[in-house]
């Protein structure tokens, strides 16, 4: 008996996920090369929803959701009032292993996509995005109009590096999608991840992931991996090519 309930409901399982519609995609650079010139560039992710003969004849429009989130890291937001005529920190917020880049697209706006509760629960948007912070000796996140997240939000937006569109993703037919990722100059090194959301009417369907790399190439490389991997080594370089800065221009403006 225990055997026929197992095999139902595993035949039922596989039936759901064979009626779901499945997203392929793909990024046009899965390695993105960092050189001393580098300014920034834009890649496109594209991709298709593919439908079966389960898909219900009704279901002809859906709304995608892109999140590309780079590579984690610890970051601190302060808070900077004038004392005495003299700006000084005078407290702070720190944030844990968030991402580095930040960008969700959609292709309308993201409260017309879904409702408040599955938005908050798939991280529809930036307000709903998780970002842990250290508040005191608790670990969580706050409320989006919190005085430092609405701060550090603001910050990593004017240098580009979190963003949010909901008109960036284009259906080039009903079930062919493409969108742009655009990224700064000062983009951080390591892995991207995107994750990719399908909902139709309001209900979120699947997902699908995917990724690319950014790296440095040249001497850049070289200095970051040796930092990296060698600090000792690395720290008497750069000591000693400043003694030798300082010689050499003592030589050169040296008053006879």
């Amino acid at each position: 008996m225990t055997r026929t309930l197992l095999a139902i409901v595993l035949v039922l399982l596989l039936g759901g996920a064979a009626r779901a519609e499945r997203l392929i995609v793909s990024v046009s650079n899965h390695r993105v090369t960092v050189t001393p010139n580098y300014s920034g560039e834009e890649l496109v992710l594209f991709g298709s929803v593919e439908r079966d003969a389960t898909t219900p004849a009704d279901r002809t429009a859906y709304d995608l959701v892109v999140t590309v989130r780079g590579p984690r890291a610890d970051m601190v937001t302060r808070r900077k009032e004038r004392t005495f005529g003299i700006w000084i920190n005078t407290d702070y917020r720190q944030f844990l292993q968030v991402p580095s880049y930040l960008a969700l697209f959609a292709n309308r706006p993201f409260d017309a996509i879904t409702s408040p509760e599955i938005a908050r629960r798939q991280q529809i948007g930036l307000n709903n995005v998780l970002l842990t912070q250290r508040v005191g000796g608790d670990y969580a996140d706050v409320v989006p109009n919190d005085a430092f997240r609405s701060a550090f939000i603001r910050l990593r937006t004017q240098r580009g590096l979190y963003r949010e569109d909901p008109s960036a993703v284009t259906f080039l037919t009903p079930t062919l999608f493409r969108t742009g990722i655009p990224l700064p100059g000062e983009v951080p090194i390591g892995t991207y991840e995107i994750e990719i959301k399908l909902f139709a009417n309001g209900a979120f369907i699947g997902k699908t992931e995917t990724a690319f790399e950014i790296v440095k190439i040249g001497f850049e490389q070289f200095v970051a991996t040796t930092a990296r991997h060698n600090g000792l080594l690395y720290g008497l370089a750069t000591v000693a090519m400043a003694l030798m800065t300082g010689w050499m221009a003592s030589i050169v403006f040296r008053k006879d």
